[in-house]
């Protein structure tokens, strides 16, 4: 009787000791060519914070979201107590820029044509002829707006919309860039007309401003506290900054911004972000597809500032509450029980997943 031969083994499987590289190569961002436009649009960025430094003292994210907004084509509100140095600021950044810059003091009493300007009857003419109002220049410091009532409110935002005056049927152009920087008093309430909501988010970002650190005011006072008792010498301390661009380059950079490169994967995060306020449960009212679009424009010019033909993730997480704070309303609950924006929008953003880009 022969003995049965057993089945055959299977063959070795040869495991490869080190992974097999594919025939492609993806493109990381590490590896992606650098643009040397965008390199240019970096090193003006970063004269123009070394300029505004020489000045102003710290505040990064006013300067930052600033900057962001104008080369966006954007507005913002600054939401702050007084005595930080926000006219000293615009100032300063108007001679980096090498802009024109003005100031409006809102009051109760102020009218819009005080802001836009008004006919003026020409004795010698025998005309009425239009005089410009102080609106007309490019970077606008539009102080406690909330103090004017809401015709004047009106006017200001409707010019920041369409970047003219319209009067007696006669539309007088503001020469871009056209920028504003509107500022509110968290504390004060009395004699003050809230903005509503539907003028708030015509606002690019909201910029929060706290008080200084230790060492921030330290050095304040070591700039300017030798200047006591002059309260115009802060505003000529603004002479050792020099001008690092012009408005012709402003415009330039502002229309290439829609350059940079922004993943679909991106673009479905930001979607996804702002879609959320909506039904959040401590919000009464979420942000509008208007933030969706000022937050994709802020992370495409936050990407260049950075030296990137590309935004990442990191850019939307940064310019996030500045872009959505000031487009939700918090609802009763949250209120009473002294909730912040900004808690509940940060602790939102965590909520969603992070694309790899």
């Amino acid at each position: 009787m022969s003995t049965p031969v057993p089945p055959p083994l299977p063959e070795a499987v040869n495991v490869p000791t080190e992974p097999v590289e594919p025939t492609e190569q993806p493109v990381q961002p590490e590896q992606r060519p650098i643009n040397p436009a965008v390199l240019r649009y970096r090193d003006i960025y970063r004269r123009i914070r070394t300029e505004v430094a020489k000045v102003f003292v710290g505040q990064d994210e006013l300067v930052t979201g600033t900057l962001v907004a104008l080369f966006s084509g954007g507005h913002i509100l600054i939401e702050s107590v007084p005595g930080l140095g926000k006219t000293l600021f615009v100032r300063t950044l108007g001679k980096a820029l090498g802009c024109r810059f003005g100031r409006i003091q809102f009051t109760p009493d102020l009218m819009p044509s005080d802001v836009t300007g008004a006919p003026v009857f020409d004795m010698k003419t025998q005309e009425f002829r239009f005089r410009p109002g102080p609106v007309f220049t490019q970077l606008l410091l539009a102080d406690e707006i909330n103090r004017s009532p809401a015709k004047t409110h009106a006017a200001l935002l409707e010019i920041m919309q369409e970047s003219s005056v319209t009067i007696d049927g006669q539309t007088h152009r503001i020469a871009p860039p056209f920028f504003v920087m509107a500022t509110q008093n968290p504390i004060e309430s009395e004699g003050t007309y809230n903005l509503p909501e539907a003028q708030i988010d015509r606002f690019m970002f909201k910029l929060v401003i706290d008080y200084p650190t230790e060492e921030q005011e330290a050095e304040i006072l070591a700039m300017h506290g030798k200047h006591a008792g002059k309260h115009t010498a802060p505003m000529q301390s603004i002479d050792v900054v020099e001008s690092v661009t012009n408005e012709a380059e402003i415009l330039e950079i502002a229309g290439k911004i829609d350059e940079i490169l922004i993943a679909p994967q991106l673009i479905d995060y930001i979607n996804k972000i702002v879609r959320l306020t909506r039904h959040w449960p401590r919000f009464h009212l979420g942000a509008s597809p208007r933030a969706g679009i000022a937050l994709m424009q802020g992370v495409r010019t936050l990407a260049a500032f950075r030296g990137r033909d590309f935004a990442i993730p990191d850019d939307v997480v940064q310019l996030a509450l500045p872009t959505l704070r000031h487009r939700v309303v918090l609802s009763a609950e949250a209120e009473i029980e002294g909730q912040q924006a900004d808690t509940l929008l940060t602790q939102l953003i965590r909520s969603v997943e992070v694309p790899r880009v």
